[in-house]
């Protein structure tokens, strides 16, 4: 087992630091404007935008105004809603691997047919014009992660992205253990610990949940891709699962959140403290 990357850094080892990612960062006018607000008045250390939603241009309108907040690019080859969908920013004869026959990403439903089917050079083509773009928006990213984690669910996939992170300088989260573990040994740090998902809990009791995960965050850095958003009309209508996004915009906007973290010693940190070695 590799040292915690906390150690690594010069942290003790009993150190617990914590990423608040807000994650879809871009997908509609809520999403935006909650994010915002998280960053600039909740807890939350950095968010990561999709650029091919029609609120992409919006969210990166939003973080040029506001260049004191950390942010990344949230590779986005999904579009899982399914009244409201998104195409690539790049001509979908020069990726047919990637879209459907409407020439829209695929439905989240379809994302193991997409793993199959999907051809890494396309994806890399769609992922850089992705990155490109938010560099033409004005933007400084810091880091890099995919919607959906495409970018480490295949090998191939896996090791392109760490080339791109490589190629602009970008840290890169990483959620399957031996990956992180690969990249530890290759001095690139990482997180300690697979991410956690917000999508992936229980909405019935999230809040004691939560609290009782910052108990026992562990020592190391943890990341926890949130995503709050107000439960407003546009948010219900667009997604089902709207109520896990209104009780992390809740949570995280509470002063219990702010409370348990301050008592139990955590650190907020954003990609912003794994970003230099990425550059080298």
């Amino acid at each position: 087992m590799e040292p915690l990357t906390t150690q690594l850094l010069g942290y003790p080892a009993n150190a617990r630091l914590l990423i608040l990612n807000i994650d879809d960062y871009g997908f509609c006018y809520t999403a935006n404007t909650s994010a915002v607000h998280t960053l600039e008045n909740g807890i939350a250390s950095s968010c990561t935008v999709m650029l091919p939603p029609p609120w992409g241009k919006h969210a990166c309108k939003l973080l040029r105004e506001r260049p004191n907040l950390s942010h990344g690019v949230h590779l986005t080859t999904i579009s899982e809603h399914e009244i409201y969908r998104w195409r690539p920013l790049t001509s979908p004869d020069r990726i047919p691997s990637l879209v459907d026959g409407e020439g829209y990403f695929p439905l989240e439903t379809e994302r193991s047919n997409l793993l199959q089917r999907a051809d890494a050079q396309e994806i890399e083509i769609e992922w850089r014009a992705q990155i490109e773009r938010a560099l033409d928006y004005g933007l400084q990213p810091q880091q890099l992660d995919s919607h959906c984690n495409i970018h480490d669910a295949r090998e191939d996939i896996f090791w392109m992205t760490v080339r791109l992170a490589r190629e602009y300088g970008l840290a890169l989260r990483v959620h399957q253990p031996e990956l992180i573990q690969a990249l530890k040994r290759r001095e690139l740090p990482v997180l300690d610990h697979p991410d956690v998902d917000s999508f992936d809990l229980p909405t019935n009791g999230k809040p004691a949940r939560y609290l009782r995960m910052l108990q026992e965050l562990p020592p190391g850095i943890s990341e926890w891709a949130i995503h709050p958003a107000r439960g407003t009309a546009e948010v219900r209508t667009i997604n089902p699962r709207w109520r896990v996004r209104a009780a992390d915009y809740a949570f995280f906007n509470s002063e219990d959140c702010r409370r348990t973290i301050q008592e139990e010693g955590i650190q907020i940190v954003s990609y912003q403290l794994l970003q230099p070695p990425w550059k080298n």
